[in-house]
């Protein structure tokens, strides 16, 4: 897991290489290089910073240059070892270990056609010195980030839109889009940008750069024709498929830990990690006693407790108390875009403890939810369904009743009131309304509400964009078309990307074993009803999982990768709120309404809503948008 930077055809390409390189610091701190070669009547500049986890000698350094070929490559290949081989037969014969070289020389073999054999997450640049091209890669499912500035026919690339948005200053504008579409998700989904003129390499895609400053893309993989396939194929073995797909993760020359919060997913991966490798490391958390209660959090330590003792981990754990007011301004500017979920800082403060202990490489269960319908929301939309069923002379009286209810009061918050207001929100709604209103923030009305009304043309089309990607697909299956939508939306806007900023602001690599194209494909062979029977979610894979883990772990409640946060916003946070709210410069620019802010704390405050989320998310666009807008400013002083 790295850093990579580069330019091609840019003016001063080499200065400004080298800056963006050292601005990626955090994410390969074990070493750094540099790559120049002249592409036509330009050049052509690669940066990387190292975090080194195989091949830890001087052969897997990088830029990688070889035989004409450049490489400046970010990820792990977890089938490196098979594509090795195949290789060698064909009379390649390697330097050194690393799975960077036989990226390298796959590509010079396969050319783009390699792309689909590889198994891993992964961005790289390969330049090419004969023709003078160069290609930018990203791996199938978005795993690893590449951001690019295309001007004219110069382009600019790196990990972080943090090291392009220092370096290009005014150059870059704030995406007005952008920002709507991460007050209605609280994120920013991956066919946007927070800034205009940069993008994001969309997953599964390739760019090729050439040096008479035309470019040509293309995808290699596309999970919607994967899982328009797949749902005509018969299920697999998935307990085989997840425990393969484990032990390729694993493949390591330093030591691999795991994060085990006790849920099913991360109790699965350890203990299969636990067969490979006996006496693996696990990292979990636990709060404050008094702000899990307010927060009515399940107790996860204990289940994490018992699967490190019946397979023989070595288990860390770590009480987070964290000082939210210095970390807030730390993660907005670690997470590149705003993000509010306090996750990221669960995360960063697991992987700093993990790397403080000599451990480099962490496994998580993220992506299981997504792919085999484990989330409440998937559940709450086909008992929407049926609540539809329901006479409305039934509904009215329940309804009304529920939103008299309190979400909270002065020393404890209602989990089961919470649920049941957000369920109401969109139990009656259309299937592809009601599954983006059962895990966005607001609906069309609160949007228009929040933000400058000339952003109303805005709010729309980042809705229709929600819809279009929704049924975009060939799915027969209302389930899957759900994990289809997240695995699409929710898990590379939010998830993968908080987990990449998160662990490297920490200098460790998370890997997701879920998250892999073979696990992908499976997913998808699986009917709904077998994802959700009953009202059991994620039934498919807990059935696999009971091969290897006890039931009480398999079936027990579903914990939450989440943080205290009604305990945060009404104490650590409170007078930040109102800062914002009454003089935040979001509201001074008119980009928020200062009223509609006042609404939502006056709702949280009182209990009957619960907005502590809404208002979190505001403090992090806030906090990312000061510091968006500083270059702006500079620039023009």
């Amino acid at each position: 897991m790295c850093g990579i930077a580069g330019t091609y055809l840019w003016t001063d390409g080499g200065p400004l290489t080298d800056r963006l390189t050292d601005t990626l610091a955090h994410r390969g701190p074990d070493g750094a290089g540099r790559y120049a070669h002249r592409a036509g009547a330009g050049e052509v500049h690669l940066g990387h910073r190292r975090l080194s986890i195989i091949d830890l000698t001087e052969t897997g350094a990088q830029p990688m240059v070889c035989d004409g070929l450049a490489i400046t490559y970010n990820g792990e290949l977890y089938n490196s070892p098979e594509l090795r081989r195949e290789l060698e037969s064909a009379g390649v014969r390697f330097r050194g270990t690393s799975d960077t070289e036989v990226v390298l020389e796959a590509f010079r073999r396969w050319g783009t056609g390699c792309l689909p054999r590889l198994r891993g997450m992964f961005a790289f640049g390969i330049f090419d010195e004969r023709t003078g091209e160069l290609t930018l890669v990203r791996d199938q499912l978005g795993i690893k980030p590449l951001f690019v500035v295309r001007r004219g026919g110069a382009t600019v690339f790196s990990s972080e839109l943090k090291a392009l948005a220092a370096e290009l200053g005014g150059g870059l504008r704030v995406d007005d889009g952008a920002l709507v579409a991460s007050l209605l998700y609280y994120w920013v989904p991956d066919q946007r940008c927070a800034f205009r003129e940069a993008e994001k390499l969309r997953p599964g895609s390739w760019l090729r750069l050439r040096p008479d400053g035309s470019e040509q893309r293309g995808v290699y993989w596309d999970i919607k024709e994967v899982a328009n396939e797949a749902q005509h194929l018969p299920p697999l073995d998935l307990a085989e498929v997840v425990a393969d797909s484990t032990r390729k993760h694993l493949l390591s020359d330093v030591p691999v830990a795991t994060f085990l919060s006790g849920g099913l997913d991360s109790s699965y991966l350890t203990a299969l990690a636990a067969g490979f490798q006996p006496g693996i490391s696990a990292y979990t958390i636990g709060f404050r006693a008094e702000d899990a209660k307010f927060e009515a959090m399940p107790d996860d330590l204990k289940y994490a407790r018992i699967v490190a003792g019946k397979f023989g981990v070595d288990l860390h754990e770590i009480e987070i108390a964290p000082q939210v007011l210095d970390l807030l301004p730390k993660m907005t500017y670690h997470l590149d875009e705003p993000i509010g979920d306090p996750a990221a800082i669960n995360t960063y403060l697991i992987c700093t403890a993990a790397r403080d202990a000599g451990v480099k490489v962490m496994l998580s269960g993220m992506g299981a939810d997504e792919l085999f319908a484990g989330y409440r929301k998937h559940f709450a939309n086909l008992l929407a369904l049926r609540y539809q069923q329901v006479p409305g002379m039934l509904r009215r009286p329940v309804e009304t009743v529920v939103d008299r209810l309190p979400v909270a009061t002065a020393r404890r918050g209602y989990r089961s009131v919470r649920f049941a207001k957000r369920f109401l929100s969109f139990a009656e709604l259309p299937e592809e309304t009601a599954f983006r209103r059962s895990y966005t923030m607001y609906d069309r009305g609160e949007l228009l509400g929040l933000v400058n009304p000339d952003l109303a043309g805005t709010v729309d089309d980042v809705l229709a964009e929600h819809a279009d990607t929704y049924h975009d697909n060939a799915l027969a299956d209302h389930v899957n078309r759900m994990c289809l939508a997240d695995a699409r939306l929710f898990l590379p806007g939010l998830n993968l990307a908080y987990t990449d900023r998160s662990s490297m602001a920490a200098s460790t690599e998370v890997r997701v074993p879920f998250v892999d194209v073979e696990v992908v494909k499976a997913a998808f062979r699986i009917p709904g009803k077998q994802k959700i029977a009953g009202r059991q979610g994620k039934a498919a894979l807990k059935k696999a999982a009971t091969s290897i883990l006890p039931k009480e772990i398999v079936y027990r409640p579903k914990g939450l990768f989440s943080a205290p946060l009604r305990a945060w916003m009404s104490r650590d946070l409170a007078p930040l709120v109102r800062e914002v709210v009454n003089d935040g410069l979001l509201v001074r620019s008119g980009f928020l309404r200062k009223e509609a802010l006042q609404r939502l704390v006056d709702e949280d405050a009182a209990g009957q809503q619960d907005r502590a989320k809404h208002l979190w998310h505001v403090l992090t666009l806030e906090y990312w948008y000061r510091g968006a807008t500083e270059a702006d400013r500079a620039s023009v002083a």
